[in-house]
């Protein structure tokens, strides 16, 4: 087989090592991919940006390519399976309709409340005054969230009632551009984030290993929110029992709710999962796609063939497939991140000691890297994501930070604490 992963992060050079692994995927090419998949043995890059539609599909007819996998949500909310999908080429990832669940936020949150999935009480607006006079009524702390596709940074926890006025403010005045027309506020939930990302063909759907993120840019979750700064697999705090019950009352009635709307959904559904202390959840967010770092910690941990299980979501014959094989163990990843990100950080920093950190053990999938005249240089707020992969959470997290600490560029900043909701520190 030959595939075609869209996009240019860590999750995508994630999903490239994890095909690559398997007898049947013969080559895999990034469109655009990054410096670690440029020399990724058995994966090329492609100068193609993850909108050109029409150069993706003539590139897949023209070399014969049999899957497309689609890495980053803003593709699949512009329609790229649709296109795809009428010029006869198969796409891993949802149709436009699908991709709602994310590109929306007041549409994922009537369909929760359609399918009876437990969520936060939330209310949405289309003016300013409106949503202002609610927030008044219901105090602070409170969650303001853009509808729309904001790039992981549309979501504002307001501890006060002004804070939350002035986030409003900031979303109807463009700040997140289209993705402010509509303003969700939701009341602020308490407890443990888990990351859910499950597999699906429209019809039967099954859960990968459940995976805890750090969103907050300083130690201790503080600071502003990233795309992530760490992750781990499997998160000790979704015991068995409560993972049955997300089936049950989650992902099974989200998909049955879908397919009620006349939405084919195939493809990954990640339901981002709020416990609460005394061990109950609900939903904070539905994604269309692959978490990032969440991918980077969970595709280490799978034995059953990636290739594989797309394939039968994309044929729709994912209830035929055995249970998913995992290695027994934990991974954990921290992301090297560029000094400045959040904000503004600088690009072409040279980056040392990759090499090294893989000699430790560790897996370097790189986020944002270029390859320039054999340099590797930064070209991103999240450069690189070290993932350790052990018999326990200890050996894993040891392995990534042995193998973070053989790396160097400029400003670079990482979290010491990740995972530090299981060690207590």
């Amino acid at each position: 087989m030959q595939i075609l992963v869209v996009g240019s992060g860590g999750r995508e050079h994630a999903l490239a090592w994890k095909l690559l692994q398997s007898q049947q995927v013969e080559k895999v090419i990034c469109a655009p991919g990054n410096g670690g998949t440029a020399i990724l043995s058995g994966c090329q890059n492609l100068p193609l940006g993850v909108d050109d539609f029409e150069g993706i599909a003539k590139f897949a007819h023209k070399e014969g390519i049999n899957l497309v996998v689609v890495g980053p949500e803003v593709p699949l909310a512009q329609g790229i399976t649709d296109y795809l999908n009428a010029q006869g080429i198969m796409v891993f990832g949802p149709n436009k309709a699908g991709a709602q669940i994310e590109a929306s936020k007041a549409w994922a949150k009537s369909l929760m409340q359609e399918a009876g999935i437990p969520t936060a009480k939330a209310a949405v607006f289309t003016q300013a005054k409106d949503a202002k006079l609610y927030v008044k009524a219901q105090g602070a702390p409170i969650v303001v969230k853009a509808d729309g596709l904001a790039a992981g940074k549309g979501v504002i926890v307001a501890t006060t009632v002004t804070e939350a006025e002035a986030a409003i403010e900031a979303i109807f005045q463009g700040q997140f551009g289209s993705a402010g027309n509509f303003v969700v506020i939701e009341e602020c939930l308490t407890g443990q984030e888990v990351s859910v990302l499950a597999l699906t063909d429209g019809l039967t759907i099954r859960p990968l290993l459940p995976a805890q993120d750090h969103k907050r840019i300083g130690e201790g979750d503080t600071g502003d929110n990233t795309g992530g700064m760490g992750a781990y697999a499997p998160a000790p705090i979704a015991t068995p029992e409560l993972m049955a019950r997300v089936q049950q009352e989650v992902l099974s009635r989200a998909i049955a709710t879908l397919r009620n709307r006349g939405i084919d959904y195939r493809g990954v559904l990640y339901a981002g999962l709020m416990i609460t202390p005394v061990g109950e959840f609900k939903v904070l967010e539905f994604n269309c796609r692959f978490g990032d770092p969440e991918t980077q910690v969970i595709l280490p941990l799978l034995e059953t063939p990636l290739e594989e299980l797309m394939l039968a979501c994309v044929q729709q014959r994912l209830q035929e497939m055995p249970p998913l094989a995992w290695k027994e163990g934990t991974a954990v990843t921290v992301v090297a991140a560029s000094g400045g990100y959040p904000g503004a950080y600088a690009k072409g920093k040279t980056i040392t000691g990759i090499s090294s950190a893989e000699a430790q053990g560790a897996i370097v999938f790189h986020a944002g890297t270029k390859l320039q005249a054999q340099q590797l240089l930064t070209d991103g707020g999240r450069v690189l994501n070290v993932t350790g992969v052990g018999a326990n959470f200890q050996q894993a997290l040891a392995q990534a930070y042995r193998g973070i600490e053989c790396i160097q560029f400029q400003g670079m900043y990482y979290r010491r604490d990740i995972g530090h909701r299981v060690t207590g520190k």
